[in-house]
């Protein structure tokens, strides 16, 4: 559940200027997350979020940009915990994971930065990563599967 919502508040921010902790709370709940002000408070300082200035002088929630080394972690446990499967179509892969968690593994994909993904589109336990090459894609295949087996082994 608190990855899930990890990986929602993370999306929310990145479309909406969110200015509080109450009118994440509200985004939140209208997503289906009902959430204290305390557990609010508690995903902001774990997710290391920071309010930034937008264009017209107010404040919004954002992700900073360096997270170093425990972000890196997170991310890790976030793919190897929720991916099931993956299967090629070519420069696409598909990534299944356990349901819910297509955000949140997405958004670790993401936050790798791995050269060969453009980019990935996730829905409840399904991942789409559009990936440059036919070859650059048994590339990101093998490197999911190391982060799985290395995780499992811990």
């Amino acid at each position: 559940m608190k990855i899930g919502r990890h990986a929602k508040i993370v999306d929310l921010i990145s479309k909406y200027d969110i200015e509080t902790q109450e009118e994440l709370a509200e985004r939140l709940a209208k997503e289906g997350y009902q959430v204290t002000q305390a557990t609010i408070s508690r995903d902001i300082r774990e997710l290391k979020l920071t309010k930034i200035s937008t264009n017209d002088g107010r404040q919004k929630y954002a992700l900073m940009q360096n997270h170093g080394v425990g972000m890196n972690e997170k991310y890790l446990r976030v793919l190897s915990e929720g991916f099931v499967s993956m299967d090629m179509a070519q420069s696409i892969l598909v990534v299944k994971t356990v349901s819910g968690m297509a955000m949140a593994v997405a958004v670790a994909m993401d936050a790798m930065h791995w050269p060969e993904v453009a980019g990935c589109i996730a829905g409840d336990d399904t991942i789409m990563c559009a990936v440059r090459s036919s070859e650059d894609t048994v590339k990101v295949m093998d490197k999911i599967n190391r982060i799985v087996s290395e995780r499992n082994k811990l």
